[in-house]
């Protein structure tokens, strides 16, 4: 009876040891499950944070891109203004360039008018035999002019 009590208590020896192996490496394997959970965890926040930073560079990279494109805008708008005053500045030193030679050749072909006037009533008061002193003024400078015509008769 020895040997069964030996037999015996070899087995519990047995699933004792069994048990508490069992119990070794369920507690192991949850340590390892809470240590994968925790790793898990902390993966999950550092990749949440990643993605947080990432968003925060592209959305300052866009305002930066933002700002630089309502500069250019801003100094397009201003070259063009500016090329628009500078042509509406030309055109009106056109208008009154072309303005004041418009003038100058009215004056001119005014003062040819009375000049042929002048010659035409001249001729005409010649021609008719009433050309007196045949004095006439210059309207161009002012100038009084006489013309000494002689006429020489013969004796017969």
């Amino acid at each position: 009876m020895a040997s069964n009590q030996n037999q015996a208590s070899y087995h519990a020896g047995e699933t004792k040891a069994r048990t508490e192996v069992t119990v070794a490496t369920k507690q192991k394997a949850g340590e390892t499950a809470e240590a994968t959970k925790q790793k898990a965890g902390q993966a999950t926040e550092a990749t949440k944070q990643k993605a947080g930073e990432t968003a925060e560079a592209t959305k300052q990279k866009a305002a930066e891109k933002t700002e630089m494109a309502k500069q250019k805008a801003a100094e397009t708008t201003e070259a063009a203004k500016q090329k628009a005053s500078e042509t509406a500045q030309y055109t009106k030193e056109s208008a009154v360039a072309g303005k004041d030679k418009t003038g100058s050749v009215l004056q001119q072909a005014g003062e040819t008018v009375v000049n042929a006037v002048v010659g035409a009533k001249d001729a005409v008061a010649n021609t008719l035999g009433m050309g007196g002193d045949n004095a006439t003024k210059d309207t161009t400078t002012g100038a009084t002019t006489k013309d000494t015509t002689t006429t020489t008769t013969r004796n017969h």
